[in-house]
Order: C-alpha cells, then structure tokens, then sequence
C-alpha cells in the first residue's frame, strides 16, 4: 500500500500526489508501487526492498541522492491465543525534499502520525520528523517493556498456584519477546549513535535536544530490557529448581512407601507358599500375621525417621 501524507494547516492529512515536502508511506508494497517512488524520488528498488526482509540488520547509509535508515521497530503478535512482542524493521529514506517510510506491516508508531496524534509533526521538516519517529518508537519500545515485566509478574503468581505447564510456555515466551527487544535495541544503538554523525542531515538546535533526548530513553530501554531478562532468566531458573525439589520430595514419599509396603508383603509372599510354616494352623494365624506386619512397618518407620530420612 502506497499512502502519501503532508502538514497542510498544522495538522497532517493524507494526498493524492506525490509533492515537494510530503511523507510517502509504503507498508508491503507491491512492486508496481516501488518502481513508483524509484522513477520519482530516484531511490534504488533493492534498497526499498530491503526493510522488507524481517532479518533485515539495523544500519544507516549515505547515497549520493538520499539518506537511509533501517531501524528496528516493536510490534505485538498472536501466539497461543496470547499477544506478544517482536521487532520488524523500518526503513526511513530520506530525499532533498521527501521521506519515505517502508515497512512490512502497520504498526502502531507510524499509524500515530497518519492519524494526526502527534503533535508539532512537520512532513517538510525531513531529518526532525525522521527523529520524531525515532522518538515515537523508543517510547512503545519502554511501553512494551512495562507490559512484559506486568505479564511476567502475573505468570510468576500463576507458577505458584499451579503446576500447569501453561505458565511456564507464557514465560517462555516472554523470555523469546526479550530477547528479540535486546537484540533490536543495540542493533538501533549503533545506528543512533552514528546518525550524529552523518553530514548529509542538518541537525537544527530543536533536533539535537530531540535526538539526545531519543538516545537517553533507548539507553533507558536498553538497561530496562537487560534488566528484565535477568529477572525473568532468574524466575525460569528459580521455577526449575523448585520443580526438582518437588520432584526430588514424590521420589522420595514413594520410595519410603515402597519400603514400609515392602514388609507385610514379605510376609504375606513367605505365608503364602505351599509349604509347613509356623501359625500355619493356628486358628488366629492370620491376625497374628497382620499385628507382626503392622509392627514391623512401624518399626521401619522408626528407623527411617531417626536417621532423618522421612
């Protein structure tokens, strides 16, 4: 889908051409519509493509004609009946008097600035509308980090209270969601780091505090995420131990009751056989019998008790 959007009037709605200071927005584009924004802009096709691979890596480049970006964004997916967090990247290119975006799906960071609820958002002031998206995305990057240390909080409760295997799928889960927001964010900190230092975008007073306010919360999201993973990592390792225990504790009440069993059965074996034994004929034989059985498990009991074994 090819979707073109300029500022008219301070606010940003949608067009019909292609003009001088407009944002083209290409989410899966067809190939009819990327040879659209090359014979236009003159932007490469292989270059329009590339943000459309999802192992795409996170870079920045310099051409003759324009300035790209692939960064990667979070968006949510829909595995087990549960929502969950990945990265796909984006690219950003930026011409002498267009920016483009291209992407594999909508999402919700750039969907914010199609529907106007971004303020101060200016599609012909290229390189600060580029940093606004940058913005935008290390903002749902924290939002999304929050959701993930609630959800595991709530798994966490769940493990305790059930031994369903269900909460430990969710936490692994939010486990692989971590790893892909860590792997995303320091592949986009090498990329924030070195757009400071690209000499084909003009960095204006606003736009240096907004890009050093970007690299502050990434780095804030960074240090969350790690965070997180430890704690979660810590959980999983926790919850491991515990199911060992407790397994190591129904071996082990199984194996003292195999061993008390295992007198009276004894006994019962001996006195069954088809052979003189004493009580034999003994008209209480049998209760007998049972009282010495019973007298002995305990006594196994005892023994098993005292050296702490119970």
């Amino acid at each position: 889908m090819l979707r073109i959007f300029r500022t008219i009037h301070r606010n940003v709605e949608e067009i019909d051409t292609i003009e001088d200071g407009c944002w083209i927005a290409l989410t899966d584009p067809t190939a009819r519509e990327l040879f659209t924004v090359t014979s236009e802009l003159g932007i490469e096709v292989d270059a329009l493509r590339a943000p459309l691979d999802e192992e795409e890596r996170a870079r920045i480049e310099v051409e003759d004609d324009y300035t790209s970006m692939i960064f990667d964004i979070p968006t949510t997916e829909e595995r087990n009946d549960k929502e969950y967090y990945i990265t796909i990247p984006v690219g950003i290119f930026i011409t002498k008097e267009h920016i483009v975006t291209v992407c594999l799906e909508d999402t919700p960071i750039l969907e914010a600035f199609m529907d106007g609820r971004v303020r101060n958002c200016w599609t012909n002031r290229r390189t600060r509308f580029m940093l606004q998206i940058l913005n935008r995305t290390v903002n749902v990057y924290l939002q999304y980090l929050r959701m993930i240390d609630k959800k595991s909080d709530e798994f966490s409760e769940k493990m305790h209270e059930t031994t369903d295997n269900q909460a430990l799928i969710d936490m692994l889960e939010l486990e692989k969601s971590l790893v892909y927001i860590s792997t995303s964010l320091r592949s986009n900190d090498i990329v924030l780091e070195r757009l400071k230092k690209v000499s084909t975008l003009k960095f204006f007073q606003e736009d240096e505090e907004l890009l050093e306010d970007v690299l502050i919360d990434h780095r804030q999201a960074l240090e969350m995420a790690d965070i997180y993973d430890s704690v979660l990592s810590g959980t999983m390792d926790a919850y491991a131990s515990v199911i060992s225990n407790n397994m190591n504790i129904v071996m082990k009440v199984l194996t003292i009751i195999s061993i008390v069993m295992a007198v009276p059965t004894l006994i019962a074996s001996a006195w069954g056989m088809n052979v003189p034994v004493p009580l034999a004929n003994h008209p209480q034989g049998f209760l007998i019998l049972c009282i010495i059985s019973v007298v002995l498990s305990a006594m196994c009991l005892f023994v098993l008790n005292k050296f702490d074994m119970l």
